[in-house]
């Protein structure tokens, strides 16, 4: 029963974040507070291991600066954390990436199968008041204008390109003609 409420409290606090996995690259916007001034703090580099579960639940990530490798503590759930951004997916074989603290140089924080991936944890909300309105045909005559563009892109380009050939050509017939003068003389 306690666990119930628990359950409930800790619902409140929840953010929605994506789904980080070990062995992702990913980009922590942390809110750093210096004196009165707060700022963003970007902090990239490669999950190495996922501990804990609901509220607890903490992210390590790693990356090497200026040769040397430090690490970040975070919890995924935490108000200093405010967006988290994976940049590059991972294939890996472990649930922990401990082994990269020995490594140095280019393969400290090398993961296999590596794939281009954006992902964040940020989200558009429609503004009260206002409702979205999907039209199917706007959009058909949308993809139609953007065909006669590529098509006009096309033809310009084409002329351009015959306009360029056409000026070689004079260039080749008139170093030609020069060419015979000179034999002449």
């Amino acid at each position: 029963m306690d666990n119930n409420i628990l359950k409930k409290i800790e619902e409140d606090s929840y953010k929605k974040r994506p789904d980080v996995r070990v062995g992702d690259t990913v980009k922590l916007h942390l809110k750093i507070k210096e004196g009165s001034k707060e700022r963003t703090q970007i902090f990239q580099g490669v999950v190495i291991s996922i501990k804990g579960t609901g509220l607890s639940k903490n992210i390590v990530v790693r990356k090497i600066s200026y040769g040397v490798g430090v690490e970040k503590i975070v919890p995924l759930h935490a108000p200093s954390l405010l967006k988290i951004e994976i940049v590059k997916r991972g294939k890996v074989r472990r649930a922990k990436l401990f082994y990269l603290r020995e490594r140095e140089g280019r393969k400290a924080l090398k993961v296999s199968g590596v794939k281009d991936v954006y992902m964040t944890d940020e989200v558009e909300v429609p503004v009260e008041g206002e409702e979205e309105l999907v039209e199917v045909p706007e959009e058909a005559e949308v993809v139609k204008e953007e065909v006669v563009v590529e098509e006009e892109v096309k033809e310009e380009k084409e002329t351009a390109e015959e306009v360029k050939e056409e000026k070689e050509e004079e260039k080749r017939e008139q170093v030609h003609k020069d060419k015979k003068e000179e034999k002449k003389k």
